[in-house]
């Protein structure tokens, strides 16, 4: 089985598959990585939400987990994505 070959037969949209190897191409070797939607956006030069759906795809088919990340004041940071290992 290939790296991707999960990846092409869930049959996910051109915008899910994008942000996964975006994420991918990213991750350390925890498979973490931390990119803001508005720099994921610019980079593949899609919107903001066209990358939420992206994500939101990827989460409902368990390739990506994110967390919240806080500031140690309180604020919101980046999100955390986890990629399936």
């Amino acid at each position: 089985m290939t790296k991707y070959e999960k990846l092409y037969r869930l049959n996910l949209s051109h915008r899910a598959i994008s942000v996964y190897l975006y994420l991918d191409d990213r991750a350390n070797r925890e498979r973490q990585c931390w990119p803001a939607i508005p720099t994921i956006a610019q980079d593949l030069h899609l919107s903001q939400t066209t990358v939420r759906r992206a994500l939101h795809d990827l989460r409902s088919v368990g390739l990506v987990t994110t967390e919240q990340r806080y500031y140690p004041k309180g604020g919101k940071s980046t999100l955390l994505y986890t990629l399936e290992k």
